[in-house]
C-alpha cells in the first residue's frame, strides 16, 4: 500500500501521540509515511520533504506540533495539499494544549490549516478526516469509512 498521506510530527516525543492517526489509517486500509521535523530547528529539511510530498503521491498531511506549534502552517506554506494540524500538549503548554490550539488554528488568511482537537483525540479525528478527503474520490475507501463509523456506533450501543 503506497503512501497517501503524511504525518509529520515536530519531535519525537510526539510519536505516541501521533500514532493514533497512523493507527486510524490503518485501519482504513490507507499507507501513510511518518516523519519527524521542526519548524523552527529542521527549516530547510523540512522545506524540502513539504516540497517533495506531491511527487511522493501524497495528498493529504496531517502535523502535530506543541508549544508555538509552527509545524502545520510551516508545511502549508511550502504545499497547497491539505493540511490538517493536531495541536499537541507540550511539557511546558499553557492551559493544557490551548497555546498550541491557538498557534495551530490561528493561520493568516490564504494559508489554511484544518484544525482538530488537541492531543490523542485529535490525532485520531485527523487520520480519519484524512481518510475522508481522500474517499471523496475513492468510492472502496468511502465505503470502509461508512462502515468505521457504523462500528463505532455499534460499540456505544453495546455498552
Amino acid at each position: 500500500m503506497s503512501a497517501r498521506v503524511a504525518i509529520v510530527m515536530g519531535s519525537a516525543s510526539d510519536r505516541p501521540t501521533m500514532e493514533a492517526a497512523a493507527t486510524v489509517l490503518e485501519e482504513l486500509g490507507v499507507g501513510a509515511e511518518v516523519k519527524i521535523l521542526s519548524a523552527h530547528r529542521t527549516p530547510e529539511a523540512l522545506r524540502e520533504w513539504a516540497g517533495g510530498l506531491d511527487e511522493r503521491g501524497i495528498k493529504v498531511v496531517i502535523a502535530g506540533a506543541g508549544g508555538a506549534a509552527h509545524l502545520a502552517g510551516a508545511v502549508a506554506a511550502h504545499t497547497t495539499l491539505p493540511v490538517i494540524g493536531v495541536p499537541l500538549a507540550a511539557p511546558n503548554a499553557i492551559g493544557g494544549g490551548l497555546d498550541a490550539l491557538l498557534s495551530t488554528a490561528q493561520m493568516p488568511r490564504g494559508i489554511p490549516v484544518a484544525t482538530v482537537a488537541v492531543g490523542e483525540p485529535g490525532a485520531a479525528n485527523a487520520g480519519i478526516l484524512a481518510a475522508q478527503i481522500l474517499a471523496t474520490s475513492d468510492p472502496e475507501l468511502a465505503a470502509r469509512v461508512r462502515a468505521h463509523r457504523t462500528a463505532m456506533a455499534d460499540k456505544v450501543l453495546r455498552g
